[in-house]
């Protein structure tokens, strides 16, 4: 059962959450999660967290810090989980997976990820020489060209993706529509005429959205990763800091505890495919998942699909024929990682917050939620409104 799901606003690159380290903004937010469901934290056994790189302030098990910097008892414990751009959707699973076994009846799904403060790449990672011997390894942003040309897909059409993605994020901020899944962040930052004076700041509405952008000003973007490449920063995700978490529960324990869950994980999926191209897995790990919980795309409400890039939502799209029910709202309806941003490790538990209050927007009953994954690979959550 997803009891609840919440997720701290999204601070823009070097803005206001560039301020607070990763630990401690998300002991806020899972403070914020037990407290407004009247939950010990004693009675939490177990955080599974999301975080791609794990140096610095995000080194040494950062979800049992993250249990250890809100106070909590020792006797919860951590882990830290990275399947990349998949890392605390994977901790859900993982949480889902632990509650169906019975191994587990109380854990606290999430992650972090502060690109401001712990740049991406930083954890300076190799690979074996012997994986070259197999595959063209490329970084993202070649892959997403790669996909635009492989799927024929124009600068235009990406542009308007990531136009898209903005207009209908501002529209959700201004609707009211993340109010209950956000939490407001407490914290530190420097006075605007003074560096050296610190204000006691309640930051509470997510501020990487360009509501002013125009199909004009993306298509004055110079392309990002190639010369004649369609891939620019306008249509790509954005590098933000972010957290979120999601509480899963038992049945019972949710019963003996008196809780009210919001929705329950029915299942998942997950794939990997070629990792040159890399980023085009999300239509096989949404059908691995749609054939676990025995439903088709039609009895999906809501879909969120990680805008990774746009070409990403674009090849998703024309993959799985869903291409009128996004221009119908029913997919990414309150923008992505275009617009909000991409906070690799917390991203997972972000949508799956999204998703769950769109879903009781809509009255709605079943929604999925899909992302691709660094290296070849994506996975896919079923949920069901309760």
């Amino acid at each position: 059962m997803i009891v609840d799901a919440v997720r701290s606003p999204i601070g823009k690159k070097n803005g206001t959450l560039s301020h607070i380290r990763g630990d401690e903004l998300s002991a806020q937010v899972v403070n914020a999660l037990v407290g407004r469901n009247g939950v010990d934290p004693a009675q939490i056994e177990d955080v599974h967290w999301g975080c791609v790189t794990q140096v610095d302030e995000q080194a040494w098990n950062i979800g049992r810090n993250v249990a250890l910097t809100a106070g909590w008892p020792v006797s919860v414990a951590g882990t830290t989980v990275d399947r990349q751009c998949g890392s605390s959707m994977q901790t859900n699973f993982n949480a889902a997976a632990t509650v169906w076994s019975g191994q587990l009846d109380l854990v606290v799904s999430g992650g972090v990820e502060m690109m401001s403060r712990v740049p991406m790449g930083s954890n300076n990672g190799s690979m074996s020489p012997l994986v070259y011997e197999h595959h063209d390894i490329v970084m993202q942003g070649i892959s997403a060209e790669e996909i635009a040309k492989q799927w024929g897909l124009t600068r235009e059409e990406l542009d308007r993706i990531g136009y898209e993605s903005h207009q209908r994020a501002a529209r959700a901020i201004d609707g009211g529509r993340f109010e209950r899944e956000v939490v407001p962040i407490e914290l530190d930052v420097p006075a605007p005429d003074s560096g050296a004076t610190l204000v006691r700041t309640r930051f509470a509405v997510d501020e990487a959205v360009r509501r002013e952008t125009t199909l004009e000003k993306m298509a004055a973007l110079q392309p990002a990763f190639i010369p004649d490449g369609v891939v620019t920063a306008g249509n790509s995700s954005q590098i933000v800091d972010g957290s979120a978490a999601v509480l899963v529960a038992s049945e019972a324990k949710a019963s003996e505890l008196g809780l009210e869950p919001r929705a329950r994980f029915v299942s998942f999926g997950v794939v990997g495919v070629d990792p040159h191209l890399m980023l085009h897995g999300n239509p096989e790990a949404s059908a691995k998942a749609l054939a676990k919980a025995g439903l088709t795309w039609d009895e999906i409400d809501v879909i969120e699909v990680n805008e990774a890039f746009a070409s990403v939502v674009a090849q998703f799209l024309a993959d799985t024929g869903l291409q009128e029910r996004y221009e119908a709202g029913d997919v990414n309806p309150n923008g992505g990682g275009i617009s909000l941003g991409h906070p690799l490790g917390a991203t997972g538990a972000r949508i799956t917050a999204t998703l769950v209050s769109e879903l009781e927007r809509r009255q709605a009953r079943y929604g999925l939620a899909t992302m691709c994954i660094g290296f070849g690979q994506a996975i896919a959550a079923v949920v069901e409104r309760v």
